[in-house]
């Protein structure tokens, strides 16, 4: 029977393998554990064998799971879309923030964060495949936002986030890494804390990492096909 533990070493390896094949040390690649819809006792499996890095969509789910296992060093991530009326919850409970994609909700980020937790890492998520169903903004649309957001004091821009559509031929999602890399790259250029690229998931991972990604979020290859929920 196969384990979350094999299935989490699996996933290590198969990021080993792809920064070797594109000459990265595999330390410049971040593996975030998807655990939303997943128990408790999933990410307590992680833990224990030493991972640190958890992602949650949704924001109830996610709450309930950062103050059950609040005596952990887990850093946990919010790679959700984001209501007005729970960012209060978030901006209390998370030490990542993946999906800024408007200043209202950085804001609101920014002015409900407690002063005692330090600034709250976030990333702008960019509408890179254009996709009328996701969040996000323009990609031309980057560069003003994150101007705005380098202004508040309690959030803390560290880079970029996107998910590319599914339904494309490898040379159209390479093209869309790229932009991504290159869009990273002129913030870089503009502000000292950005470092990370959140691209790739289970299914695309190694194509990610050869374009740039410092972040994979991985959900169903390490704790399988999850529960909808209802």
């Amino acid at each position: 029977m196969t384990t979350i533990t094999d299935r989490y070493t699996r996933a290590q390896s198969q990021i080993i393998d792809a920064c070797q094949n594109c000459n990265r040390q595999p330390q410049s690649v971040t593996l975030l554990a998807v655990s939303k819809t997943k128990p408790i006792n999933d990410i307590q499996a992680l833990y224990d064998i030493g991972h640190r890095q958890f992602g949650e969509n949704y924001v109830q789910e996610g709450v309930e799971k950062v103050q059950a296992l609040a005596k952990l060093d887990i850093d946990w991530h919010f790679i959700g879309p984001i209501q007005s009326n729970k960012t209060a919850l978030v901006a209390q409970h998370f030490d990542w923030v993946q999906t800024i994609d408007r200043m209202k909700i950085a804001q609101r980020l920014n002015n409900q964060r407690p002063a005692e937790l330090g600034p709250l890492n976030v990333l702008i998520q960019v509408n890179i495949s254009q996709e009328t169903t996701k969040s996000g903004v323009a990609l031309e649309s980057v560069e003003a936002l994150a101007e705005e957001i380098a202004q508040l004091p309690n959030l803390r821009l560290r880079g970029l986030m996107a998910i590319p559509a599914a339904a494309q031929t490898l040379e159209q999602q390479t093209q869309e890494y790229q932009a991504m890399q290159s869009a990273l790259a002129r913030l870089q250029s503009q502000y000292p804390s950005i470092d990370t690229l959140s691209i790739g998931m289970s299914g695309d991972m190694t194509q990610a990492i050869a374009n740039g990604s410092t972040m994979v979020r991985i959900g169903t290859a390490i704790f399988g096909a999850r529960e909808q929920k209802g």
